[in-house]
């Protein structure tokens, strides 16, 4: 998977999951594809963590040692952003049952 691409994998993850939920597959084919997706899904975890570990700002602190810190909008950065373009609709909530966190 040296050469897989986070699109790529992001792609091939979408494929599996939706001849997964058609169904209609033999067994044996239905473990290997999900044996497939959960890797596809750890390798996207794993890229995910690389990418946020570079969005760190490193700062010199009082005593003139450098230290990372987490890039964060500005207050107002955030005021500036349209809530339009976060993705983020006040109207729509996630269930409340829905665990978005992968269990690997």
């Amino acid at each position: 998977m040296a050469d897989l691409s986070f699109e790529k994998a992001l792609a091939e993850l979408e494929n599996i999951v939706s001849k997964l939920e058609e169904g209609g597959l033999p067994l044996n084919e239905s473990l290997a594809l999900f044996e497939k997706g959960v890797k596809r899904a750890k390798f996207l975890r794993e890229e995910l963590e690389k990418a946020e570990k570079k969005t760190e700002i490193l700062l010199k602190d009082e005593s003139g040692e450098v230290k990372a810190e987490p890039f964060a909008l500005t207050s107002e950065e955030k005021s500036d952003e349209d809530p339009k373009d976060s993705g983020e609709d006040k109207d729509e909530s996630p269930d409340e049952d829905e665990n978005n966190d992968l269990p690997f």
